[in-house]
């Protein structure tokens, strides 16, 4: 039988961005730009292309930035066509959501991961539902929301997106014991968030995407705080073992920790040298820098 199709998207968002201070004083991290466009614009770009209609966002207190951010701005958009500036029209358009393709949802304590899933229950009911975690940026010919799509359609349940680490950074993921490896899906028998030093299953860490059952939400409602003192979702997808519907997904592509200001920086780096308005002088840019920096040696 083939699995229901997944048309719902939760994007936590309620995190405060203390790593980015003193920038995420007044302007959610989510809108902080890689390039041109905010964090968030890449997570939604994503999940579109992978089929998603309706976006669920988890939000909290300060975050009216990132709500304007995808409403109409009638007057931009009339002073852009005024000028003739049709390209840039197009861009802005791109941000914008039809009316009720959008909800957001207060997560009033950061309980974490899970707890933010969960204050969405509501919205997504008996359905399938995806997570997107904005901090991960991914770079990848097919999206990597899209490619997980395709592997759900093969396994039904669950399915996350994972890669593989160095083993001594283990303790920062939640971690895959596999039972089964098939190559690009490998069959969880378990999986454990931060694992001590030492202990981890395997180096096969979960990022942040997922395809998830609504089984995951009846889960969370009976979680108690796990690791770090917060509800983890890891937990309630590890409940989920038993029924051999845990997948992980080695998807293609690049992730880029954004929630890390090295992170930020990697990927501004990778995303600038990619595009072709901007690659040859950045390029030349970056190449008198490492230049300056050994003759400074």
């Amino acid at each position: 039988m083939k699995p229901k199709k997944v048309t719902k998207a939760i994007f936590p968002v309620a995190g405060l961005g203390t790593r980015f201070l003193p920038a995420t004083k007044s302007i959610p991290k989510e809108i902080m730009t890689l390039v041109d466009r905010p964090l968030i614009q890449y997570a939604i770009d994503e999940a579109r292309a992978a089929g998603i209609k309706e976006f669920i966002f988890v939000t909290s207190r300060g975050k009216s930035a990132l709500e304007d951010y995808f409403d109409v701005a009638p007057e931009l958009e009339s002073a852009l066509r005024k000028a003739g500036k049709d390209q840039l029209l197009d861009i802005l358009k791109e941000t914008n959501m039809d009316s009720g393709a959008i909800a957001y949802i207060r997560q009033n304590r950061p309980m974490g991961l899970g707890h933010a899933v969960w204050c969405a229950r509501r919205l997504i009911g008996n359905e399938p539902f995806a997570v997107l975690l904005p901090d991960d940026v991914i770079a990848a010919e097919k999206p990597c929301l899209a490619q997980m799509v395709d592997a759900y359609e093969q396994t039904g349940g669950n399915v996350v997106a994972a890669m593989e680490v160095a083993p001594e950074k283990t303790s920062s993921y939640g971690v895959l014991d596999i039972a089964e490896d098939m190559g690009s899906i490998v069959k969880a028998k378990g999986m454990v968030e931060k694992p001590k030093a030492g202990t981890a299953p395997s180096n096969l860490a979960v990022i942040g995407r997922y395809i998830l059952t609504p089984k995951i939400m009846t889960n969370l409602n009976k979680m108690k705080q796990g690791a770090g003192g917060e509800i983890q979702l890891t937990d309630a997808i590890a409940e989920e073992v038993k029924s051999g519907k845990v997948f992980g997904y080695r998807f293609r592509g690049q992730r880029y920790d954004c929630g890390s200001k090295a992170g930020f920086l990697q990927a501004t780096v990778a995303f600038g040298l990619a595009r072709p308005d901007l690659r040859d002088e950045f390029a030349s840019y970056l190449n008198d820098m490492i230049a300056l920096q050994k003759a400074a040696q």
